[in-house]
């Protein structure tokens, strides 16, 4: 996609958002950087939680047995080891730079738990929702190791992981019908500069974890979120005043209601209540799940 050099032709930031500090599973300490009361915002997606940790003590219980429906999860791994397992038996070790894309749909069991005792822990779930139609989809995921993530440098040294989407012509590791992800790990040397195209009516925010970007001429530091401005732009243009990395991630909205309850999301309140009885009647622990 051509896009003019002007500013005008990138989207601005319409703000940025530092996340809430807090602890999930059994003990983990994290960043909740999108929280439910932005969820109609940046529909398809209902939470981001960015978590690093070189404290053992604050990610030593992992994510024990927990049941999720009618979402996806997006385990991005940048540093440790993380041992996944699902009530069907199926299990998968997440290393540094893997990704695990898992479709809950109608529902399933899992624990996320280290596999190792010490050193720099760090990585990213994302959660997208799925549409109406494929809320009881049965469920499947896909592990991708850190090589069979698609990636490419830039002339000007811009170097990008492409999870999912397509990039300058890099199509990524996964791709995913009606809400369309864009999921992009991209990494700027000082004083480069990176375009990249997004649909002028996705939901977009880009997320800093390394050093301090800038968006149409904000600022934004380590550990901040940028929601991207739906101003009619289709893309967005970021520059590096010192070497940053950040996730870049857009989608088509689904616009259709939210119904959530903890690990569940459906889209009313008498599927929530479907969905707790099909919990406690033992139907996700016979939940057969497939590769994506």
């Amino acid at each position: 996609m051509s896009m003019s050099q002007t500013s005008t032709a990138f989207r601005g930031v319409e703000r940025l958002v530092a996340g809430q500090q807090t602890a999930d599973g059994a003990g983990v300490r994290l960043t909740r950087v999108l929280t439910q009361n932005l969820q109609r915002r940046l529909d398809p997606f209902l939470m981001l939680d960015a978590f690093r940790n070189e404290n053992p003590d604050d990610y030593i219980g992992g994510f024990p047995d927990h049941p999720h429906r009618g979402f996806e999860t997006i385990t991005y791994m940048l540093a440790g080891r993380m041992r996944h397992h699902d009530s069907a038996g199926n299990q998968g070790l997440l290393g540094p730079g893997g990704m695990q894309w898992m479709v809950a749909g109608s529902g399933l069991i899992h624990s996320e738990l280290p596999e190792q005792e010490s050193g720099l822990m760090e990585g990213f779930q994302l959660w997208l929702n799925l549409p109406a139609a494929d809320k009881m989809m049965a469920p499947n995921y896909r592990d991708v190791p850190s090589a069979a993530i698609p990636e490419y440098t830039s002339a000007s040294g811009v170097h990008v992981r492409v999870i999912a989407g397509e990039s300058h012509g890099t199509v990524g590791a996964v791709q995913r019908p009606v809400t369309e992800p864009l999921y992009l790990d991209i990494h700027l040397l000082a004083g480069s500069r990176f375009e990249q195209a997004i649909p002028a009516g996705h939901n977009a925010f880009a997320y800093v974890y390394r050093g301090r970007a800038e968006i149409a001429g904000t600022a934004v530091d380590d550990r901040q979120m940028a929601i991207l401005a739906n101003d009619g732009a289709a893309g967005v243009v970021i520059e590096a005043p010192v070497d940053s990395r950040l996730i870049l991630v857009a989608g088509h909205p689904l616009d259709e209601p939210i119904a959530q309850y903890g690990p569940f999301v459906m889209n009313t309140a008498e599927q929530i209540e479907q969905t707790l009885r099909d919990y406690r009647d033992g139907k996700f622990e016979a939940a057969v799940v497939q590769a994506l």
